[in-house]
């Protein structure tokens, strides 16, 4: 290990190695990222578009994780931040909610000195390609550097780096609310009357959702935790309706289990059911939305149920659909994604979310996240595509195999390992959902 040594290496080529690797992202996943390539003594650059460390946690920071403390500190983090005195929360089997994982360990990881230097708040990339080549120019690409265009308060500027790892998640770009994967017709009419998923509901967002009705789109976790924040302002605030829209028939993937590591996400699923039996929420299964519409000071979903036509009015609607990937930025970058979940080929395999839950994906590095651009890597939540199967625990050790690979470690970069909770539910009991959020 040589810790604050950032000496160039020549692991691409001589030319390459005198640059540094641009990270996109100061997530959770990004910032290991960063701690692993100091302490390998590669240079790096972390460029945010957030004006602090993990920009997307800060929106739901309101909301409690699934995972315990002890999965979602990252090893390498921890020996850098405890090397300065750090020390972990007391209770590593408690959960914390995002704004404890933001101001205990995200913002003390990004203020240590050899992350601190290296990272670039309000620098948003817009697009990575090779220096001087677009995609279709082969020779000679392998050993051109990456160029990077980030957007600023000074404006558009292009930084070059050795290699690229796109941590940069993918909680800003949701899922339509149309069951065609398209933004249903009317959208932009009505885009003021509907939510991204998460609202702070009993926070700071109160005022809004009080004594209104209010339709939560969605099967899965950030759906249920909505629905329960919801129920709980109709508790103390008159008038305040909730109702609870789904495609399909039955919403597996906040079903109970009781045999579910990950407590907390286990009790998801039994809470949102007593209040569908309670009536304090009114569950829609079956409906498939096409159209939105203003009605009055609200909106109106347009669609079928059953094969029928279909009509839905609410005050409010929540977008709790899931996320995808954003891949604009990555048009001049040759990627081999799987035309189904847009995950990287090799990986797409082992998270199906019709086949797997989070806790029976197999460990997975380098090889399984490379691209046919060499250099090039997605990591995190992102490199799931839109497979909502993603733990913490696993960006993880998928981002000590790509620095380890960078760094030529073949022995490091291959020897992968993850131990991740189960979750008590296997392909069979989601009839094709997913378990995780």
């Amino acid at each position: 290990m040589t810790l604050l040594d950032l000496t160039p290496r020549a692991t691409v080529t001589d030319l390459l190695s005198t640059l540094p690797v641009l990270i996109i992202g100061a997530g959770p996943i990004g910032l290991a990222a960063a701690a692993h390539l100091a302490e390998r003594g590669i240079d790096f650059v972390v460029l945010e578009a957030g004006d602090g460390p993990a920009a997307s946690i800060r929106l739901w920071a309101h909301t409690r994780l699934f995972s315990p403390w002890r999965y979602l500190i990252e090893p390498a983090s921890r020996r850098l931040l405890e090397a300065d005195g750090w020390m972990p929360p007391a209770d590593l089997d408690r959960a914390p909610a995002g704004s404890e994982l933001v101001e205990a360990y995200l913002a003390p990881l990004a203020g240590l000195e050899v992350l601190r230097s290296r990272i670039r708040y309000g620098t948003r990339v817009v697009a990575v390609a090779r220096e001087g080549m677009d995609r279709t120019r082969t020779a000679g690409r392998e050993k051109t550097p990456f160029v990077v265009r980030v957007e600023t308060a000074d404006g558009i500027e292009e930084l070059t780096g050795r290699a690229v790892i796109d941590g940069s998640g993918t909680y800003t770009t949701p899922n339509p609310l149309s069951s065609s994967g398209l933004d249903p017709i009317g959208s932009a009419e009505v885009a003021d009357r509907i939510v991204h998923a998460l609202p702070d509901v009993l926070g700071a967002d109160r005022a809004r959702f009080a004594g209104r009705h209010t339709t939560v789109v969605g099967a899965g976790h950030s759906a249920a935790n909505t629905l329960i924040a919801l129920a709980e302002l109709a508790e103390h605030e008159p008038g305040t309706r909730v109702t609870w829209l789904i495609r399909n028939a039955s919403a597996v993937r906040v079903s109970s289990s009781a045999d579910d590591e990950l407590a907390d996400r286990g009790r998801l699923g039994s809470r949102v059911d007593r209040l569908v039996a309670s009536g304090a929420v009114r569950k829609l299964d079956s409906f498939e939305i096409a159209r939105v519409s203003a009605r009055g000071d609200g909106i109106l979903l347009i669609g079928t149920r059953g094969g029928e036509a279909a009509t839905h009015g609410s005050d409010l609607v929540v977008n709790a659909t899931g996320f995808r990937p954003d891949l604009a930025m990555l048009r001049e970058v040759r990627l081999a994604l799987d035309d189904i979940v847009e995950a990287p080929v090799r990986l797409a395999p082992l998270i199906d979310p019709n086949v797997h839950s989070c806790g029976t994906v197999e460990p997975h590095g380098f090889d399984e996240l490379r691209h046919p651009e060499s250099g090039f890597f997605v990591v995190g939540m992102k490199s799931y595509g839109r497979a909502s199967t993603f733990l913490l625990a696993t960006g993880y050790e998928q981002v000590r195999s790509v620095v380890a690979w960078l760094d030529g470690d073949m022995r490091a970069a291959t020897e992968v390992q993850l131990t991740l909770p189960a979750t008590g539910v296997c392909s069979t009991d989601l009839g094709g959902g997913s378990c995780c959020s």
